[in-house]
């Protein structure tokens, strides 16, 4: 059995099917991106673009999910669902509309396959540049069939971290946020897709990527990326009722995350011993190899 007793077989093949679902669904976006016309786009809110690709994206995922798996629920950003199911899909047709709307080549699919609260499967997409990633818990963590590791940075003066930001938190508490960074040393950017932002510190493009309020289609497969390539997260929802309702996220790199935590005020999840194990092993291959 795998993990959380959901059979190996059941969970190889929704691995088989995330992997091919994902790849057309990112075809049928950048479809619609590159016949996109500048402006061509609405606000759902405060910086919240929308998009006609969201809708049709995701109906396609959806469409998709049932065919193959009928009995799964499924979560997505633009018409919800049931999260009632154990089996559950989490998806973000494209994060990063805001980029995907004004023809930035930033923006991605995220899904993510969770059993009874734990995220077993991932896939990140970015269509417009061709890079897949990929993780399954205990397993892997590729991007384009190449595993994938955090960054091996110690000093915080040296890193590159990532904020998004969220309407959801007082600006006050996002601007103490910037304002610990910068004394940290760190440099701030902001890409506009979190999920792509995840994936990065998965490949040790960045050190960190915090928000103070994250939905799940947004991060669950981005931070098992992280967890897969030796990272450290924050504690986020985990049953399938708190995952609706979502919360704050932190994704680092081992060497600086007691120092992120502390300044964006987000708790790390505890190291399993495994992990531990793990993260300093490949700490250990990078001092090899430097």
């Amino acid at each position: 059995m795998t993990p959380n007793n959901i059979k190996k077989s059941e969970l190889e093949k929704r691995e088989a099917a995330l992997h091919s679902i994902t790849l057309t669904a990112g075809a049928l976006a950048l479809e619609s991106y590159r016949a996109r016309q500048p402006g061509d786009f609405t606000l759902k809110g405060q910086q919240d673009f929308l998009t006609e690709a969201d809708a049709l994206v995701e109906e396609h995922i959806r469409q998709a999910i049932y065919n193959l798996f009928p009995e799964d629920g499924l979560l997505g950003e633009e018409t919800g669902g049931s999260t009632s199911n154990p089996s559950l899909w989490v998806v973000d047709p494209i994060d990063g509309t805001a980029n995907f709307a004004r023809g930035i080549d930033h923006f991605c699919i995220s899904i993510a396959f969770v059993h009874n609260g734990d995220t077993l499967l991932g896939a990140i997409y970015n269509p417009a540049t061709n890079e897949m990633y990929l993780a399954r818990k205990d397993q892997y963590v590729t991007k384009n069939g190449q595993a994938l590791r955090v960054s091996s940075i110690r000093d915080t003066h040296s890193s590159s971290f990532e904020l998004g930001w969220s309407t959801r938190v007082p600006q006050d508490i996002y601007l103490a946020i910037v304002s610990s960074l910068l004394e940290s040393g760190t440099n701030i950017r902001r890409g506009a897709s979190g999920a792509l932002a995840l994936a990065w510190v998965a490949e040790g493009r960045t050190d960190g990527y915090a928000e103070s309020h994250m939905n799940a289609w947004d991060c669950l497969a981005g931070l098992l990326m992280v967890r897969e390539a030796g990272g450290r997260t924050g504690v986020y929802p985990k049953t399938h009722e708190e995952i609706v309702h979502g919360g704050p996220i932190l994704a680092v790199a081992p060497g600086v995350a007691e120092q992120f935590a502390n300044d964006t005020m987000i708790s790390l999840a505890a190291e399993h011993n495994d992990q531990k194990e793990t993260n300093n092993q490949r700490a250990t291959e990078l001092e090899l190899t430097a």
